[in-house]
């Protein structure tokens, strides 16, 4: 991977990735990302947030690595497993906001009538 390609993907909009998500979107263990540091699979940039340290990873190699353990279709059906519930959330939070939009609609339509 060139470094101007690598550079932007860190910058690039879900480009990179925590420790943490890594973990729980692949199926990786600590130690599988960190042998993948150690082999020179994976690069990893330092990051804390409140005062809690983390490893940023780039996304496009933490896939390559979920899919030389898990392989690939296990791979897939855990991304979509993953994309899924992302998706169910922001399902309920839409649907939540309707009901708040209508119960305010109600509210003006009283209002308008009298």
């Amino acid at each position: 991977m060139s470094r101007n390609n690598s550079n932007s993907e860190w910058t690039q909009k879900d480009g990179t990735l925590s420790d943490n998500t890594a973990l729980k979107e692949f199926g990786l263990t600590e130690d599988d990302i960190i042998d993948a540091i150690n082999a020179g699979k994976s690069q990893f940039r330092e990051g804390s947030i409140y005062g809690s340290p983390y490893l940023r990873l780039l996304r496009s190699e933490v896939e390559k690595l979920g899919e030389e353990k898990l392989g690939r279709d296990i791979l897939l059906k855990k991304k979509a497993k993953t994309e899924l519930k992302s998706i169910n959330k922001e399902l309920t939070k839409l649907k939540l906001q309707i009901q708040e939009l209508e119960h305010r609609k109600m509210s003006l339509d009283l209002l308008t009538k009298s």
